[in-house]
């Protein structure tokens, strides 16, 4: 369900830039202001018009970025993110089909859960990697550390993601079975707007100082 290798990027990470591309011709220099960073991961969003067309651009000149897309609803986009060359998918949610056809066409993905039901329902399809969304406005990590202790024994990792930021990143990491945390305070919109991408670099270096010591 889960490449192993793709699993052991992100852990090693621990950080999932998430951002959404709104100019075509900010998406490589966004991706390139992150790995310059030390980030390495991310989870583009498909928000926009230009978010396929997004993840093609960074697939082919930053080939060292792990390529997620988030956001992804359908099978259709499903097929058209994996022909764009990303490495692996999420969603805000748990569809029953887009899971069952990212199966199907081999593609790592992780679905996401807000309930124990949600839970369930992604470990019976034989899913072990789970985004928990929105993490703060479900009741952050005491409500993680609750909904998931019955499952503890079935080694689910978990990837939170949505109100969280750099002073409380840490409490979530230091969860046993959280791998990785999502990150959009990362990439400002106002930051991308004025090419700021220094900025961008600066601030994915303080995440990783944070996550470092």
């Amino acid at each position: 369900m889960f490449s192993k290798e793709l699993l052991d990027k992100i852990t090693k990470s621990k950080i999932v830039a998430g951002f959404s591309v709104q100019n075509l011709d900010d998406a490589v220099p966004i991706a390139k202001s992150l790995m310059e960073g030390g980030i390495n991961v991310i989870e583009l969003t498909l928000r926009t018009k230009n978010s396929l067309k997004a993840v093609e651009m960074i697939a082919k000149s930053v080939q060292d970025m792990v390529i997620g897309v988030g956001t992804i609803l359908t099978t259709d986009q499903l097929f058209q993110v994996k022909n764009n060359g990303a490495h692996f998918g999420v969603s805000p949610g748990l569809n029953k089909r887009v899971l069952q056809y990212a199966d199907e066409i081999d593609f790592s993905f992780a679905p996401g859960i807000a309930t124990p039901s949600d839970l369930d329902c992604a470990i019976d399809m034989g899913y072990r990697f789970v985004k928990f969304f929105p993490a703060e406005g479900m009741g952050g990590v005491n409500y993680l550390k609750s909904i998931s202790a019955p499952f503890n024994h079935l080694d689910v990792k978990y990837f939170p993601l949505g109100g969280i930021n750099s002073n409380n990143m840490n409490e979530y990491l230091n969860i046993d079975n959280v791998i990785a945390i999502g990150g959009s305070w990362i990439v400002k919109d106002q930051l991308v707007l004025n090419k700021q991408w220094k900025e961008i670099t600066k601030r994915a270096l303080e995440v990783r100082n944070i996550i470092n010591n």
